[in-house]
This record gives C-alpha cells, structure tokens and sequence, in this order.
C-alpha cells in the first residue's frame, strides 16, 4: 500500500459559545449553515473559531493500509509517515499505525488536514506541502527497485490511492508499469482511488485514466469512487447518470465508466449503500447501514475500500464484496476506529437497517 500520509485534525466549527470551555459551544451543524454564515460575510468579514476534538494518523494511504491490516491482511506500507527532517524515520503520530502492519518504510514527511466534520458531511483544508517529495524516484531510492518487484510480486492486494493530492502519482503508475508489474511473476489485484479529484483539470484526469487502462494491461485494476467523483468522471466520459433510484443510478454509472475507460472494476460507494460492475458481467448493489449521528466520518470512504478490496482478494462475489465495504465503513464511523474480522462479521450478522 501507498504512498501519502496525513495528520488529521478532527474538528468543530463553532456556532454559539455557550461558556468559555473546552467543549462549551454547540457547533455548526451542517455544511449549509456554513456555507450561509460565509456567504453572510461577503463584503465584511469573519470570524470562524475552530476547536480539534481529535489529533490522529490519517491520509488515504494510511487508512486504507490500516483497515486492511486490521482485517487480517500482512500489509507493507510505503508512503510519507517520516519525520519532519529525517524521512526514513517514522513519525511517532504513525506509530499505532506502524503497529498494525508486517512492515512500514517511510520516505517523505506526513502533510496535514484540518478535517472539519458535519452532520451531511465534511470539509476537509489538506497542506500537502511535504507529500509532493513522494515521487518514483524517491521510493526506488528509498525502497530499492529489486525490493518492489519482490514485495509486489508475492502481493495479493496492491494500493495506490491519493491521486488528486500527489503530483508525483502518475511518475509511480509509470514505473510500476514498466518496472514492476511488467516484470512480476504474478500479478496482484491493483485498488485505486483518486481521492476527490475536484481541483484537477479535466486534462489531468485523461492522462491519469488513460495510465489506468494501461495498468489493467498488467494487472486487474479496481477504480473505487465517491459520488462526486463519479459524476465527475462521468461527465467527463459522457456517461448517462441517470435513474430514479440511488441503486439504479449508481450501477448505471459504474457500468458505463467500466466500459469506457477499460478497468475490470469500478466501485461507487454513496452514503447510501455501494455499487459496482465487473469485467465479467457481473454488476450488484448493496443497501448500506447508514447512521445519522456517526462518531466520526473522515476515513469511512478509505475503509469502505478495505473492506471491498479485501473481500474481492479472498475470493466473496461482488455483492458480498459490496456488503463487506459498507460494513467495515459502518463500524467503523459508528466505533470511531476500524473493526477487526470479528467485529465485521458480528456486524454483518446483525446489520443495522439504513437510519
């Protein structure tokens, strides 16, 4: 798994002090009430407190590395966990995350998120200053080229998320391609996320999926995407989203992006549920147990796709897969932390009905 690295700040944005505590506030609520209070402040100012509930590791790299180790799977992780000044060594924020992996090397400094969570979502302020030393370069320099292809090559499951943050990502798809993949013995599954492309340039999206498909030529490569981000892609591809249902829309649209852009899968995940279509045929949706009032929620889309990517590798068909995805996701937002295989499979046992 690869390559960024984040600290999140988890936070509130303040609505009304009702003492001058540590928690005496009631925060904004929704993105729209922020929205209005910004909008309220054109041609005047102001002032917007912001309180951190919680300091932790993060980025998608981490997360997703995370909740597939916690899942049972021997994970290496290679990515910006390093100390500020010293990257080889690990940041002591990532040591719980180190702990849960077989192996962590580091080889840039972590950026940071302010993460600022709503009831009908969040926004996220990424600094990603530090990850833009995460480059091709840099990890057959730190890595070595021969020590790739070995950890590829016995591998089940390859990561590579954070696109849409990392100048350096599509340099990493070009020599996994031709250093790497082209060169193994055998060929892992190759799980993508682009991680909120929304600042970069329609340009800069064909030249990312166009390396995608010539990556499916070496290896089965699942694209997994928000809502957002498929509608994006979609309205880039000229991709029908239509559909009166979430379900209907949202496999309509996997489908068609599969078609076009020549993957072996594409997995959407809505708060709603997930969907999906394969190579093969196979298409499915699965109604997710989603909750008003979660303990936390940046992350839940990084462990949607561990608990998808790690079925997918075990062998479950796609709607187990799906059902998997959105399980991990559920427990996870509702624990505050990514569940082990018992506590998904107690969780599935007893799935919450959709709130």
């Amino acid at each position: 798994m690869g390559f960024d690295g984040f600290v999140d700040q988890i936070m509130d944005l303040v609505d009304v002090r009702t003492e001058m505590t540590l928690r005496g506030y009631r925060r904004i609520e929704t993105l729209g009430a922020l929205s209005r209070r910004i909008g309220a402040a054109s041609g005047k100012s102001t002032n917007i407190e912001g309180v951190t509930r919680e300091k932790r590791w993060g980025g998608n790299g981490p997360l997703l590395a995370g909740g597939v180790a916690r899942l049972g799977m021997r994970t290496t992780y290679v990515g910006a966990v390093g100390r500020e000044g010293d990257h080889r060594t690990l940041d002591p924020v990532f040591e719980p995350f180190a702990s849960l992996c077989e192996r962590v090397v580091p080889i840039a400094a972590p950026g940071r998120t302010d993460a600022m969570e709503f009831s009908d979502g969040k926004l996220m302020v990424n600094h990603c200053g530090p990850v833009q030393d995460v480059t091709w370069e840099r990890i057959v320099g730190v890595v070595g080229l021969d020590a790739m292809r070995e950890a590829v090559g016995r591998a089940d499951l390859l990561g590579i998320v954070n696109w849409s943050l990392l100048g350096g990502v599509n340099g990493i798809w070009r020599g996994l391609i031709d250093g790497v993949l082209a060169r193994a013995p055998s060929r892992p599954s190759v799980f993508i996320d682009l991680s909120d492309p929304a600042k970069r340039t329609d340009e800069d999206l064909r030249e990312g999926l166009a390396l995608l498909g010539e990556m499916n030529g070496t290896a089965p490569v699942t694209l997994g995407l928000n809502l957002a981000e498929a509608e994006r892609l979609c309205g880039l591809s000229a991709v029908s989203m239509g559909g009166a249902r979430m379900a209907e829309r949202v496999v309509a649209m996997a489908t068609g992006l599969l078609s076009v852009l020549g993957l072996s899968c594409v997995v959407i995940h809505p708060r709603e549920g997930a969907g999906a279509a394969t190579a093969t045929g196979e298409a499915a949706w699965f109604d997710g147990p989603l909750t008003r009032a979660p303990k936390i929620s940046t992350g839940a889309g990084d462990h949607f796709n561990a608990g998808f990517a790690a079925a997918r590798v075990a062998g479950l068909d796609l709607e187990q897969s799906l059902a998997a995805g959105t399980a991990v996701s559920g427990a996870y937002v509702r624990d505050g932390g990514g569940p082990d295989l018992a506590r998904l499979c107690a969780f599935l046992r007893d799935l919450p009905e959709p709130e």
